[in-house]
């Protein structure tokens, strides 16, 4: 398909295919949060990219972060699935940070953690419409 190639839309889904796929997407939205947690989080295992098996699960976790937002970010509105993706990774790798290497526990810093978990809820009952 060149430059000049016309935008082709995709068939319009049916009702009960479309109720199956949005739940599907917010699955698989979740999943890419997940690993974008273990990405993060391995890379403070990797110790600057020196320690190979640290390093190649951080990478593995990586491609599997990006591989399962592209299918989300397919489906739902690429605003929305960007920033619940970076919001799961974010809140939990606050939280970890806290639990593993004794990160600060300021009330602060909770308040904007709950914040961020607001944000991704709030997002997340948007989509859906109620």
């Amino acid at each position: 398909m060149g430059w000049g190639a016309p935008i082709v839309k995709p068939p319009e889904r049916g009702a009960a295919q479309a109720e199956r796929v949005i739940p599907m997407a917010w699955i698989y939205l979740t999943i890419a949060g997940l690993f974008e947690i273990a990405w993060a989080i391995g890379l403070k295992f990797t110790d600057g990219w020196t320690k190979v098996w640290p390093s190649v699960a951080t990478i593995l976790a990586m491609l599997g972060s990006v591989a399962f937002l592209g299918p989300a970010a397919k489906v739902l509105p690429i605003g929305t699935a960007y920033a619940v993706w970076t919001g799961i990774g974010a809140t939990g790798v606050a939280i970890l940070g806290m639990l593993w290497f004794g990160e600060s526990r300021a009330p602060l810093r909770l308040l904007c953690i709950a914040a961020i978990v607001a944000g991704i809820v709030g997002l997340k009952l948007a989509e859906s419409g109620t």
